[in-house]
């Protein structure tokens, strides 16, 4: 509908509705994009909800945009959900702006998106920076044959008695097969001493041989894991062991092609497509240093044009599109090393760093015991000094509660000191936490608050209109019971409650967003960006997240990460193998203990720092919390892992990945 036309006639109650959100993506798109929309007819429209982040292909828009004229460009933006269209004339972009403005299209999964077009003067989005490959990192197009391809995937037998020492059934969403070891998912590792019958199928002999005669690979491999992914799941981001096997590893993907999603520990992200039949081969760096994984989603960002098949996914906006995911099957071959690891990059080789390796609890029993030690009873000790630290509310979580329906019932779980409970009087807010010590203080604050654990709050089913958990979930340490606490939160809420998540995030640094937790690290530096990932959202209209501010400022709102954790006596905590974090540095492993010096220690009288000062040698007492740090896509897959929720939207935030999901 014309903007100039609305004032001849009256508006019907949709038309209301409609010209209501469409100035909400108006809105959005200017305060999360910097995308400025004009009220007179240009050449370029954006198309809020139209984009590759809302599972919107260039083949489902261009056809639509073309019925009102002749498209000049469409430039769609990586992970972004709208996209921008410039047409021959003005005239022709009026004529799509009145024609498709609230036209409902139905994406490859079936599900309605409604578009909404704005005139812009100019088209203008964040831009990815150049890109390389990881260092180390080839990948090899057509390294087999259409036939080698089809007769290697009639060779897994995934019907056979699953008691086979070859076969694995314990991962929810893949099928895998193990020959020469078994690889061990919990450490990325193998058991040396224990290897498997048979040794690696006969058939693969020949193309290894071929491999090795053609210098793609240099060892002949001992190890191999077959894993058939459906469409939609991934791996979560890693780094296979470094004294579990030789600098190389070579995956050969078949029947389908895949993004894989390479990173640094400084957050760069490096997407890498691997088409069918190629193979990828890791060295060096790339092998030591880059995690790799597959996020979880049916459809990844590509090149539309035909020329570019393998490689980085580049940021031509005018040349990318989605491409639905099949069935794929990956060969990973690896050779087992003898001896230990003397690569170049100590600080994250468990064969050259001092302390034991990681052990993780093997049962629900030994992970309620581990959060017993290293979060309970840790809280309940240093609750008061906690307490003290916490009393700056965060900008994106008043937002979220402020715009919440006056009378809204929102539980907060794992509410601390109650610092969230008090923002909106507006609310009826109720708080829960494991820690006495700190339900008490906010029952001293006049706020309502119970003890209680949060995989089991006792509150009535569907009784909340929203619920807030932050900096909570990181605390349980295994998966399943990660995903507990989320079906938990969902329980709570009534069908379209929300739920505001935040974790810790493995990625410190992300797209040249860094956390405050590394101020004083000194390798890397970048200006402040806000990344806004909107991939699973069905459209803009969603309570969104204010601009961060000056977040680079000394006086800016403080990281969720805590100001008490130092570097000071960061030993081997007792009775544990967990690595113990070492202040303002990158996380090195998922599962960690993180140092909380107690308040009272010969360092108080030296100058402050916001995370206590550096080369402190404290005798007060030192406890470690267990954290388990979420990589970039983990929560979402955590939270897609439930039946009943919609991801409204997904972002980080100075060191956490966030989510905000809604109960269907």
């Amino acid at each position: 509908m014309d903007c100039n036309l609305q004032s001849n006639y009256k508006l019907s109650k949709t038309e209301k509705k409609f010209l209501r959100k469409q100035i909400q993506a108006r809105h959005t798109l200017l305060r999360h994009e910097g995308i400025e929309t004009v009220s007179y007819a240009t050449q370029s429209l954006v198309v809020a909800n139209g984009g590759l982040g809302n599972g919107v292909s260039r083949n489902q828009l261009l056809p639509v945009l073309e019925k009102c004229g002749l498209v000049d460009a469409l430039l769609m933006p990586p992970n972004k959900p709208y996209s921008f269209v410039r047409y021959k004339t003005a005239e022709e972009s009026k004529k799509a702006y009145v024609t498709l403005n609230g036209k409902e299209i139905v994406d490859d999964l079936g599900q309605k998106i409604i578009l909404y077009l704005n005139f812009v003067d100019k088209a203008q989005w964040k831009e990815l920076g150049p890109q390389a490959l990881p260092p180390g990192l080839i990948v090899i197009e057509e390294i087999i044959s259409s036939e080698d391809e089809e007769m290697l995937l009639k060779s897994v037998n995934w019907t056979e008695d699953t008691d086979n020492q070859n076969f694995q059934k314990s991962l929810k969403h893949r099928r895998v097969k193990h020959f020469g070891y078994e690889f061990h998912y919990e450490n990325n590792n193998i058991d040396k001493d224990k290897p498997l019958p048979g040794g690696l199928p006969d058939i693969c002999d020949s193309i290894l041989e071929k491999w090795l005669k053609e210098g793609y690979v240099k060892h002949k491999p001992d190890q191999l894991t077959i894993n058939q992914y459906e469409p939609g799941h991934g791996i979560p981001a890693h780094i296979d062991t470094h004294s579990a096997f030789e600098d190389e590893i070579v995956s050969l993907s078949l029947g389908s092609e895949i993004v894989m999603d390479f990173k640094h520990p400084d957050g760069v992200t490096v997407p890498v497509m691997l088409p069918r039949r190629s193979l990828l081969v890791l060295t060096g760096e790339s092998r030591y240093l880059w995690t790799h994984g597959i996020t979880p989603r049916k459809f990844d960002t590509v090149q539309a044009s035909e020329g570019h098949k393998s490689g980085i996914i580049t940021s031509d906006v005018g040349d990318l599109t989605l491409s639905k995911r099949g069935i794929r099957t990956s060969f990973t071959f690896r050779k087992v090393r003898q001896t230990p690891c003397n690569c170049s990059y100590p600080l994250v080789c468990d064969s050259q760093r001092k302390e034991s390796p990681p052990s993780f609890p093997e049962s629900d029993k030994e992970a309620s015991q581990l959060e017993q030690e290293y979060v309970h009873r840790v809280y309940e000790e240093i609750a008061g000094h906690f307490s003290s630290t916490r009393h700056t509310p965060w900008p994106h979580i008043v937002e979220f509660l402020k715009a919440l329906p006056s009378g809204s019932v929102v539980a907060d779980i794992g509410c601390g000191n109650g610092k969230y409970l008090g923002i909106n009087k507006d609310l009826y807010m109720i708080g829960c936490d494991r820690s006495q010590n700190l339900v008490d203080i906010c029952r001293e604050r006049q706020f309502q608050a119970f003890v209680c654990d949060a995989l089991t709050v006792p509150v009535r089913s569907g009784s909340c209109d929203a619920c807030i958990s932050v900096a909570v979930i990181h605390h349980f340490a295994t998966a399943e019971r990660r995903v507990a606490a989320l079906q938990e939160l969902v329980r709570l809420l009534r069908p379209g409650g929300k739920a505001l998540i935040y974790v810790w995030a493995m990625e410190q640094e992300y797209k040249k967003q860094k956390s405050k937790y590394l101020r004083g690290n000194r390798i890397s530096q970048g200006k402040k960006e806000e990344i806004i990932s909107d991939t699973s959202m069905q459209g803009l209209l969603v309570e969104h997240m204010p601009d961060p501010g000056n977040q680079d400022s000394a006086s800016s709102v403080p990281s969720i990460i805590d100001f008490q954790e130092t570097g000071c006596n960061s030993r081997k905590a007792a009775n544990s193998q967990l690595p113990v974090h070492i202040n303002r540095t990158s996380f090195h492993s998922q599962d960690v203990l993180v140092p909380w010096h107690l308040k009272g220690n010969p360092c108080k009288d030296k100058p402050v720092e916001p995370f206590g000062p550096a080369g402190c040698h404290d005798s007060s007492p030192v406890f470690h919390r267990f954290y388990h740090v979420f990589c970039e896509g983990e929560l979402e897959a955590a939270c897609q892992a439930l039946s009943n929720v919609s991801i409204l939207q997904s972002y980080y935030d100075q060191g956490n990945w966030c989510v905000i999901l809604q109960k269907v």
